[in-house]
C-alpha cells in the first residue's frame, strides 16, 4: 500500500486522522501502538524526523496530569509496597546483563545500554547513561530498538498474563511497574487493567526511574568518565507537586477526573507516535545476540517478580 500512497499531503492527512482518533475513548493503549506501527508499515511515517522530540515532552505532559489522579498517601504506599522489589530486581539485571554480555561477546556499550535499560526504565535510562559510556550511533539506535521492540510486545502480552493468572490490581500494578521495561508501556498496559493498577504501576515506575541518578554515577565510576553530566528525570518532580496538589487543595477534586481522561488520552496519543516511528527496516537490524540478551533479561525480570508478588 505504500507505494499506492505517494502524495506526501495525504499521508499526513491520514496521520493526522489515525492521531485524533488515539485521542477518543474508543482506542485503548495496545490499539493506538499497534495503529502507529501499521502506519510505519504500511505507508510510512510523514513526521518522523521531528517526532522523537515530541514523544517524550508529550509522555512527561502525560504522566503529570495522571499525578492528579492520585493521593499522597496512594503514592507512598505504592512507593513503599515496590522499594525492596525494585533494589533487587535493578541489581540482578545488571549484574547479570555483564554475564550475558560476556557469554555472548557483546560490545560492552551495547551489553550495559541493553542492562540499564531493562533494569530501569527503557528508552529513558539508555539516554540517560549513552552520554557517559559513550557508545557509537549504531550501538544506541539498536538498544532502543530491542528495548522498543520488547515494550510494545509487553503491552499486549501483560494484560493476558494479568487476567489468565486472576491478578488483583495492586498485584498487576507492580508487575507492570517492575517488569516494562519503559515508561509509557507500564503505564499503558496497567491503563488497561484497571485504575488501581495505573495509580500503582505509574507510581513505582517513576520511584523506579530515579534510580537513573545512583545508577549514572556507579556508570561514571565503572566507565572510569569525569567530565560526563547526569541526565535527572526533573518531571518526577513535577508529577509529586500534582500529587500534593491533589491531595492538600479539595478544591481540585472536581478538575481531577478531566485532568487524568486527558493525561490518558495524551498517553494513547504517546504510544500511537512511538508505534509510528517502529518499521520493518528497524526490526532487521536486531541481531540474534542482542536480542537474545535482552529476551533473557526481561524473562528473567519478569518470571521473577511475578512469583515474588505471587508469593
Amino acid at each position: 500500500m505504500k507505494n499506492f500512497i505517494q502524495n506526501e499531503m495525504t499521508r499526513k492527512i491520514v496521520f493526522i486522522i489515525l492521531a485524533m482518533v488515539c485521542l477518543t475513548p474508543l482506542i485503548s493503549s495496545p490499539i493506538a501502538l499497534a495503529l502507529g506501527f501499521g502506519l510505519a508499515v504500511l505507508i510510512g511515517n510523514p513526521f518522523e524526523k521531528n517526532l522523537h522530540q515530541y514523544i517524550h515532552l508529550l509522555l512527561q505532559i502525560s504522566i503529570v496530569g495522571l499525578g492528579f489522579g492520585l493521593k499522597l498517601d496512594e503514592a507512598l504506599h505504592a512507593g513503599k509496597t515496590g522499594l525492596m522489589l525494585t533494589v533487587v530486581s535493578i541489581v540482578t539485571v545488571m549484574v547479570l546483563g555483564y554475564f550475558l554480555g560476556k557469554l555472548f561477546k557483546l560490545e560492552r556499550p551495547l551489553s550495559y545500554l541493553l542492562s540499564a535499560g531493562t533494569a530501569i526504565c527503557g528508552g529513558s535510562a539508555i539516554a540517560a547513561v549513552s552520554p557517559i559510556i559513550k557508545p557509537n550511533t549504531k550501538q544506541i539506535s539498536l538498544a532502543l530498538a530491542i528495548v522498543f521492540t520488547l515494550n510494545s510486545i509487553a503491552l499486549f502480552v501483560y494484560p493476558a498474563i494479568g487476567h489468565l493468572l486472576h491478578l488483583s490490581q495492586e498485584q498487576f500494578g507492580l508487575w507492570c511497574a517492575v517488569g516494562i521495561h519503559d515508561t509509557s508501556s507500564v503505564v499503558g498496559a496497567a491503563s488497561k487493567y484497571g485504575d488501581e493498577a495505573l495509580k500503582i504501576a505509574t507510581t513505582v515506575k517513576l520511584a523506579r526511574a530515579l534510580w537513573i541518578i545512583p545508577v549514572s554515577l556507579i556508570t561514571m565510576f565503572v566507565f572510569k568518565s569525569k567530565d560526563s553530566k547526569i541526565k535527572i528525570p526533573w518531571f518526577i518532580g513535577y508529577f509529586i507537586v500534582a500529587i500534593l496538589l491533589n491531595t492538600y487543595f479539595p478544591i481540585l477534586d472536581r478538575f481531577s477526573s478531566s485532568i487524568t481522561v486527558l493525561a490518558k488520552s495524551g498517553l494513547n496519543l504517546t504510544l500511537f507516535f512511538i508505534g509510528s516511528t517502529l518499521s520493518i527496516q528497524t526490526l532487521k537490524t536486531i541481531g540474534i545476540k542482542p536480542l537474545l540478551t535482552a529476551v533473557i533479561l526481561w524473562v528473567t525480570i519478569s518470571v521473577g517478580s511475578l512469583l515474588y508478588i505471587l508469593h
